[in-house]
């Protein structure tokens, strides 16, 4: 991008204090902020708003450009400083020193340093083929055994599992035969008739067809007869389920029973070569044995949770002296159930790398495999197509989400990277990707929700492939920057505060006022409705940025920030138009998915009742869609962005409001009134 001031063409992304991108050109120190991205700096958002729209009533000409757009900006005059102002994106160029100029901006926190990336190679977008492999990979990273993980892995787990069955048999004397014959019987029947079972499901709810060699597509029917043969493998059973999300997914007994099924959205969505790579993903799965594995895997936990609640439901007699010894075996399990689940989640992502890898090995294109995961990740996100319709998306796609290529929770991320720049099977636009990408690489809470996800995030799958490209000799398909500009865990650590606040302040209650309960249970009922109350309103004021204004952003410029969580919102006010709800094809979705110029982003309606939410997505949601509106609310991430509704005001000036957080806020006060009130009476 060229200067607007100096013209240089080295304009580079630079991170603030405030954890938002902007473009920085060192040369000349200017700055240039997408649309809303001014608001991040003030403190009177509002204000700042009126004045901006005042001084655009009275433009006059300039002779810079958009560096984006290279189209003409204007030049207005705002609390008498010259600005270039864009009217098509809302963009504003800054020249050093104005931002500080303007009033409410927080000199304490404005910290607009040059990083490291900013004077580093050029994009790979910009690249040779050649330049981009030296500067992504010297090697490939390694990942481990295949065989010897997931033999230790199940040692490990049925190790816990046994360790557990030994316990019950010493105290609880439960016979041994039983213990064993319960390990054994569950085992069998899931093994046996678990791929039974999802066959008839498919056949029922997802009206899933079988497809002989001859009736698959040319390339996909001669390449998975050709890895068939390669591996000495019978050609895998083919099924393809008539919906538009784009999804694939394996399972079965062993290599030579695999059921690989696709949804007719990926054949639409992926050209021949990335269809063949998501094929290859699935077959490598196939030949790793992960049907078995990952069955025998998922059992370990399962049993722990069936011991557990077995357990805790029995009831005690009164010369039941084994009443200690269960409890603290129903304990134990519950305990080693946690671990073994959050085990078998890690051993689900590696397995997700090796079949990665497998496919970029097959193929001899991970780049392929990549841009699928890309477009899946588009798809799963309900965009549409506008000759492709035919294939329409069905709710109960969600159900076999954690089976597939990829994670449908995490989908929406991809999603609003690029749906302004990318057209259903089109290219992806590489920078927007990467600025939504940065919160998955660098704020810890991607970490918290990877360790509950049964894929890997979709920036390291993505970075991975990369790798394995340039380890190949070929272009990578993005370049991640991993040098982070500063550390985000102090503000994790601050979200952990107010998010665990409540919790905090009901344990500290309880034992402030314990001692009340024998001279005045209503006092210490009281003391902890006023405790916790006080602490729930902290919590909802930090949460809901309570006080704030709700400045206009568009959707890339909300993307950008790495500081923000499900717990640390950005108010925002969003215009769009409401292309599709929340979960295409569900009747009675209260979601919606709105698109202004620059991506798509998800719309949270939340009521204080669920019937409420039913009963509005049932009767009133859908003369929304297509409707051009004008939103206001929170700006959350969990991992897929998202905008909490606040207000949504129609084209026709009707006001839709979501009402849970003056619900949660006199909820609070009415605890903590109430407390106060009750205790000194």
């Amino acid at each position: 991008m060229a200067c607007p001031n100096c013209n240089c063409e080295n304009l580079a992304s630079i991170l603030t204090q405030q954890g938002i991108e902007v473009d920085y050109c060192p040369t000349c120190r200017g700055i240039w902020l997408d649309r809303g991205e001014i608001y991040y700096f003030t403190k009177t958002p509002t204000y700042l708003k009126q004045n901006l729209e005042e001084a655009l009533k009275n433009p006059l000409p300039s002779n810079r450009l958009n560096p984006k757009t290279n189209t003409p900006l204007i030049r207005i005059v705002l609390f008498g400083i010259n600005l270039d102002y864009c009217s098509k994106t809302g963009g504003i160029w800054l020249d050093e020193g104005e931002l500080e100029k303007l009033p409410g901006v927080d000199a304490k926190n404005l910290c607009i340093s040059l990083d490291k990336r900013s004077t580093s190679a050029p994009a790979a977008a910009e690249m040779g083929a050649e330049t981009a492999v030296k500067i992504t990979v010297a090697g490939i990273s390694p990942l481990p055994n295949l065989t010897l993980a997931s033999a230790f892995t199940l040692a490990g787990l049925y190790a816990l599992l046994t360790l557990l069955l030994i316990l019950c048999v010493q105290f609880l004397h439960m016979p041994p035969t039983t213990a064993l014959i319960t390990g054994v019987v569950i085992a069998t029947i899931q093994f046996i008739f678990g791929p039974f079972i999802m066959d008839l499901s498919l056949r029922w709810f997802y009206k899933v067809s079988w497809q002989t060699p001859e009736e698959l597509p040319l390339h996909l029917r001669d390449f998975i007869a050709r890895i068939a043969a390669e591996r000495k493998i019978k050609f895998p059973r083919i099924g393809m389920i008539p919906d538009g999300a784009p999804q694939a997914f394996t399972y079965g007994h062993h290599p030579n029973n695999a059921r690989i099924v696709f949804s007719e959205g990926l054949l639409l969505l992926l050209n021949p070569e990335e269809t063949v790579a998501v094929a290859a993903h699935e077959i490598g799965h196939a030949v790793h044995w992960d049907m078995l594995v990952m069955t025998l895997a998922n059992l370990v936990p399962l049993v722990l949770y069936y011991i557990y609640r077995t357990l805790i439901r029995m009831r005690s007699g009164s010369n039941d002296k084994s009443a200690p010894y269960r409890l603290m075996i129903a304990v134990t399990s519950y305990v080693l159930y946690v671990i073994s689940e959050y085990v078998v989640l890690w051993f689900s992502r590696t397995r997700e790398y090796f079949a990665d890898r497998f496919s970029g090995e097959i193929t001899g294109n991970p780049n392929a495999l990549a841009q699928a995961l890309v477009k899946i990740g588009y798809g799963l996100a309900g965009q549409k197509s506008a000759d492709k319709e035919e294939a329409k998306r069905r709710p109960q796609m969600e159900a076999i989400g954690s089976m597939g290529v990829f994670d449908t929770r995490t989908a929406q991320s991809l999603a609003v990277a690029g749906y302004s720049t990318a057209n259903m099977g089109g290219e992806v636009n590489k920078e927007l990707l990467k600025d939504a990408m940065k919160w998955d690489l660098w704020n810890p809470w991607a970490l918290y929700y990877e360790l509950h996800s049964t894929h890997p995030l979709i920036a390291k799958r993505l970075d991975r492939l990369s790798e394995q490209s340039a380890y190949l000799g070929k272009a990578p398909y993005i370049v991640f920057d991993h040098s982070r500009p500063e550390c985000f865990w102090d503000d994790f650590f601050i979200d952990i505060f107010f998010m665990g606040l409540p919790l905090a302040a009901i344990i500290a209650a309880v034992a402030l006022y314990y001692p009340l309960i024998a001279t005045s249970t209503v006092k210490f009922w009281s003391g902890l409705a006023t405790i916790f109350g006080a602490a729930y309103l902290i919590n909802i004021i930090y949460s809901y940025a309570s006080g704030k204004e709700y400045p206009e952003f568009t959707v890339a410029g909300l993307l950008k920030n790495v500081k923000v969580s499900a717990v640390r919102p950005i108010p925002c006010t969003l215009r769009g138009k409401i292309i599709g709800r929340g979960i295409p094809g569900l009747i009675w979705s209260e979601d919606f998915v709105l698109q202004d110029g620059t991506g798509i982003i998800f719309l949270d309606f939340r009521q204080p009742l669920g019937i409420w939410e039913f009963l509005f997505g049932l009767l009133r949601a859908k003369k929304y869609v297509n409707e051009d509106v004008i939103v206001s609310g929170w700006y959350r991430r969990n991992p897929v962005p998202y905008i909490e509704l606040k207000t949504l005001c129609d084209s026709q000036g009707k006001t839709l409001r979501s009402y849970v957080y003056y619900v949660k806020l006199v909820f609070s006060f009415l605890l903590i009134i109430g407390g106060i009130i009750f205790y000194f009476a």
